[in-house]
């Protein structure tokens, strides 16, 4: 068997005999041939290139390869803060500034379907936040939300009501809902103010990410911790990036299911982040699950990570790769320095490297596989951004990017696409 489908195969995790299979019966539905060697050669050429570029070579350690990478990442990093006009999230609930226009100027999503503002305030009303009517002092959720804004109040559930409270709260209110309770309206990035984080810290005990969003509401939040970590301020802009390409996607979604009976069951299931746990259907025509969360972040041995998949969210971080290295054709001359483009295209690339003690480690050279690890301060080296792109990479040159997301588009609430 030729050494591109065991490389494949290994960094995936799954059998070589289940990658030839795969590519024998993707390249009689596309006419596509060597796709499998050729992304094997992309990958080789694009580890060689990166080691040069690095003053390194295959016979370096993985520990020397991995630093190497997240110096690279770290000097970008402070470069990025700087080009941002060293944001200060404390002091940006009011105006955010620099992060949020470039944010906007590097991709303006387009307008979405969400739930209407009123129609969140009549359910709030039924469903008293509780914790956050106490903790303001507020009689009603009517004054909650005049004196402390729309947005932040319904961001700020997240991290204020208990998960009980969340879950009865999306299985009866949204339950309800109907296709006249969405309107059309842009998507919202905001900066908490500064007093929700003693709100947050008085409710939660384990730390929280700092950017979250609200698919639904259209709206990307951003609580202000200090920025005070090396690789924060490229996790925190890539997650916005992130954001501003996942809201328009479920919201296309939410729009394409409207006119269905069954819209809000739909809407319900797409929120969730539902993955079929079904095994793969057996009528003889080859079939790639559709994954629409990271799985390995709960349970890496997950059955469904080594059977042929598709992530839409491994496609939302490449479009935000992408975005990057417009952003640094956009700073121009005056940061020539900043080389963000420097990771687009790496997304899917991954090899082997001996360390220390002789064992041969797999170093992810995707870009937020390295920030979640900078940011963690080493204590886990993420390698599932890659091995996700890598499977979407592989279905994509058989079958084109823009086929693949029609597909997941078409096939995400089944959980299979049949070809």
């Amino acid at each position: 068997m030729k050494d591109s489908y065991n490389k494949l195969a290994r960094i995936l995790r799954v059998s070589p005999e289940l990658l030839l299979n795969l590519d024998q019966k993707m390249s009689a539905i596309s006419g596509q041939e060597g796709v499998i060697e050729d992304i094997a050669n992309q990958n080789d050429i694009l580890v060689s290139r990166t080691l040069t570029e690095l003053g390194l070579s295959r016979e370096s350690k993985a520990e020397e390869v991995y630093n190497a990478l997240v110096h690279r990442l770290i000097y970008l990093d402070q470069q990025l803060y700087e080009a941002l006009d060293k944001p200060d999230l404390a002091q940006m609930s009011v105006a955010c500034g620099k992060l949020c226009e470039m944010a906007f100027q590097v991709f303006t999503p387009p307008r979405g379907l969400f739930i209407k503002r009123e129609k969140v305030a009549d359910l709030l009303d039924k469903h008293k936040p509780d914790n956050l009517l106490n903790h303001f002092g507020y009689a009603t959720t009517q004054e909650l939300i005049e004196k402390e804004g729309f947005a932040s109040v319904v961001s700020a559930l997240r991290f204020t009501q208990s998960n009980e409270w969340m879950h009865k709260f999306f299985e009866e209110s949204y339950g309800s809902l109907t296709v006249d309770d969405f309107e059309e309206r842009s998507v919202e990035l905001i900066v908490l103010d500064q007093k929700w984080l003693s709100v947050a810290e008085k409710f939660l005990e384990k730390k929280y990410h700092n950017i979250s969003h609200l698919k639904e509401y259209g709206i990307i939040f951003v609580i202000p911790l200090p920025i005070d970590t090396p690789g924060e301020t490229m996790r925190m802009f890539t997650l916005i990036l992130h954001y501003l390409h996942e809201v328009p996607f479920y919201s296309a979604l939410f729009r394409k299911f409207m006119e269905n009976e069954d819209f809000i069951s739909k809407l319900q299931s797409l929120l969730r982040g539902d993955v079929s746990e079904e095994k793969m259907p057996d009528g003889g025509r080859l079939v790639w699950r559709v994954v629409q969360r990271y799985l390995a972040k709960d349970d890496e041995s997950d059955f469904r990570l080594v059977e042929p998949h598709l992530n839409p969210e491994a496609e939302h971080w490449f479009r935000a790769e992408e975005d990057l290295g417009r952003l640094s054709r956009m700073l121009g001359k005056n940061e020539g320095r900043l080389n963000l483009g420097y990771w687009t295209g790496l997304d899917f690339v991954g090899d082997f490297f001996k360390d220390e003690k002789g064992d041969e480690k797999l170093i992810s050279f995707d870009l937020i596989d390295l920030i979640m690890s900078v940011v963690k301060k080493g204590e886990i080296k993420y390698l599932y951004h890659q091995q996700e792109a890598l499977w979407n990479k592989i279905f994509s040159e058989y079958m084109g990017r823009e086929r693949m997301n029609r597909l997941v588009e078409e096939n995400i609430i089944k959980g299979f696409i049949e070809l």
